[in-house]
């Protein structure tokens, strides 16, 4: 039981928002402030946005491929989300973190509750929009998803919102210097930290 409970020597900094709300920004900025911050990329079954680079932005797998690394233990946490299915490779993180090697993890809420409970002493950021009517007007800027989508990424970003509180930060992107600033003193705080897991409770939430 100690063996399970024993921090990694690395530091994983988990991020969760709504579809929106500003995450991937915030995360770039980080990694560029941090530039041996490791990110982890997910892998998912859903096809690739105008843009999006498969090994950068996600793995982009079929379902069949998707299903097979779940009979096979692949991923570390793994999750359908607005129909489709996204996982975290378990190898990166436990290879990386036992390295010594810091990780940024952009996930839903769902696979971040899974990795907060299997990685208790995990930096967890929810990041939230303004307001909904914001958020909404957002997604429709994309031009990426039809009006049934957007209502469908309304719904759960209602529901992503109601568990904010179960992070230990909470930062609302109302003006993005000020979002990037706080989310990257967050994660410095925390990497400077490295025998202080309660200090992020008490410090991170003055965010909202």
């Amino acid at each position: 039981m100690a063996e399970a409970t024993t921090r990694p020597s690395g530091h994983l900094f988990i991020v969760s928002a709504p579809s929106g709300a500003g995450k991937s920004t915030l995360c770039g900025a980080a990694r560029k402030r941090f530039p041996d911050l490791r990110y982890s990329i997910s892998a998912t079954s859903r096809p690739p946005r105008p843009g999006e680079v498969h090994g950068k932005d996600y793995f982009f797998v079929s379902e069949d491929e998707f299903k097979k690394g779940i009979e096979e233990g692949r991923w570390a946490e793994w999750a359908v989300v607005h129909g489709n299915y996204y996982g975290t490779p378990a190898d990166f993180i436990q290879k990386t973190l036992a390295d010594g090697h810091d990780i940024l993890l952009d996930i839903d809420v769902q696979g971040a509750e899974q990795l907060m409970d299997r990685f208790p002493d995990s930096a967890s950021i929810f990041i939230m929009p303004p307001s909904e009517e914001i958020l909404k007007e957002r997604l429709e800027k994309r031009r990426t998803d039809d009006p049934a989508v957007i209502r469908r990424r309304m719904e759960n970003a209602r529901k992503e919102m109601a568990v904010k509180d179960r992070y230990r930060h909470i930062i609302v992107n109302d003006d993005l210097s000020h979002a990037s600033a706080q989310f990257i003193d967050i994660i410095d705080r925390r990497r400077r930290s490295h025998h202080d897991p309660s200090r992020g409770q008490s410090e991170g939430k003055g965010g909202r």
